[in-house]
């Protein structure tokens, strides 16, 4: 798939970057990331702040990635609920990768804040809403356990579900209000603007094509280039390319497609989302949407692994707009892209380190802000020669997923497979006359 920064709203209403070098020639640095997006340059600002040489290599620009085209929901936890990690992990370990998951959107807020970045940035909460009945259960208990854990979380009646969101089609759901939205390339951005004062080297147009071993230090050559380091950390995610093959069959890159209006006239933004919350539902193909500062309305869910997405490839987001929001149908799109999205066999992000100074953290499900933001800040405590068990998150081997040639082949089936049961539930489904905004 290729990678459309230019055709995204964020490209189109982002503060763009000062130009940055190209790698050339021979270096060495203490510490390389490869790739930055929010994992590496997360890892490269933690270890430059603490006075580590890092330098960061990016196979294109900053933000053509899955950082800089994704929703730009901040989320706490991950795909699962805290008990469930206790029971993969024991309670230790388990009530640890809560914790640092769960706190992962106070470290963006608190970048966002240090490094003064302009991204936009709102704290209003993020939604999560029950389709049907038969979710209710499921998000009940969810809310429970994180609220047991010390979040500010609460249950939504179908109601209150209306009231936030000024749409009739949910029955009910769960606020957690350690969520919030950023500008994600803006974000992006901000992170390496801010990793370049803390003394951190960025060079783009410097994909990676291979990486050996050579007495004490890791040797990465580029096209032009090449650098020496004693750690290397690699933060490509969905990205992840052959020169780093096992690693890249660790994950599946499934599509994610989003779509953007033009701003809202007032009378009609109103009536949507007026708390400035963000909202995921609870379909097999989830929606997720939002408003961005300007009063657009941004949706996305699951895409085709097509190239820079056309308007062919947008009817659901199009039939999910009046089905959420009535007012909204004949609103024209302004903005149509797309990014991949890197998923994991047990729906859990990796910190693995394969080889003494080879570190990698990745696999983050859809929760990419917060997560990979935390991540990165983890892979520089390793690199900074903090011991494994005292990270707060499982260091995993790396396990390729078996017959991974085929994943797209059955990702595309999958997600055909469960658009069609979640299009016959909707055609079930009414909006719910007794829970007017």
């Amino acid at each position: 798939m290729t990678r459309p920064a230019t055709g995204s709203l964020w490209a189109a209403t982002g503060a763009p970057m000062a130009p940055l070098p190209q790698l050339s020639g021979q270096g060495r640095a203490e510490i390389v990331v490869i790739g930055a997006g929010y994992t590496g340059l997360s890892a490269a600002l933690h270890a430059a702040a603490a006075g580590r040489d890092v330098a960061v290599l990016e196979a294109g620009r900053i933000g053509e990635g899955g950082s800089g085209l994704n929703g730009g929901q901040v989320i706490a936890g991950l795909k699962h609920d805290p008990q469930v990690l206790e029971s993969l992990y024991g309670e230790r370990i388990g009530a640890q990768l809560t914790a640092c998951s769960g706190s992962a959107p106070e470290l963006v807020f608190e970048l966002i804040r240090r490094y003064s970045i302009d991204c936009d940035a709102v704290r209003t909460g993020w939604l999560q809403l029950a389709v049907g009945e038969r979710h209710l259960e499921l998000i009940e208990r969810r809310a429970a356990q994180w609220r047991s854990r010390g979040a500010d979380a609460s249950v939504l009646s179908d109601r209150e579900a209306a009231q936030l969101t000024g749409s009739r089609r949910y029955c009910g759901g769960w606020i957690d209000r350690r969520g919030g939205t950023v500008q994600p390339l803006a974000y992006l951005r901000g992170l390496a603007r801010a990793a370049l004062k803390e003394g951190a080297r960025l060079f783009v147009s410097s994909a990676v094509s291979s990486l050996a071993r050579r007495a004490d230090a890791w040797w990465v050559q580029t096209a032009q280039g090449s650098i020496a380091a004693r750690t290397v950390i690699v933060a490509t995610d969905a990205y992840t390319g052959r020169a780093f093959d096992a690693l890249r069959r660790t994950v599946v890159a499934v599509p994610s497609i989003q779509v953007a209006t033009a701003p809202l006239p007032p009378a009609l933004r109103a009536g949507i989302l007026p708390g400035g919350q963000s909202v995921s539902d609870t379909q097999r193909i989830l929606r997720y949407f939002r408003l961005d500062a300007s009063g657009r309305f941004v949706l996305g869910t699951r895409g085709s692994y097509a190239d820079l997405p056309a308007p062919s490839a947008t009817p659901a987001h199009e039939q999910a707009m009046r089905e959420l929001y009535p007012q909204l149908s004949g609103t024209a799109l302004e903005y149509r892209w797309g990014g991949l999205v890197a998923m994991t066999r047990d729906g859990l992000p990796h910190l693995h380190e394969p080889a003494p100074g080879l570190l990698a953290g990745l696999g983050y499900n859809g929760r990419g802000v917060a997560m990979a933001s935390a991540m990165g800040r983890l892979l520089a405590r390793r690199a900074l020669g903090e011991a494994p068990e005292s990270l707060d998150f499982p260091v995993t081997p790396v396990r390729p997923i078996r017959l991974h040639a085929l994943s797209r082949v059955g990702a595309r089936a999958t997600i055909r497979y469960l658009q069609t049961r979640d299009a016959l539930e909707r055609s079930l489904r009414r909006p719910r006359p007794g829970a007017s905004a």
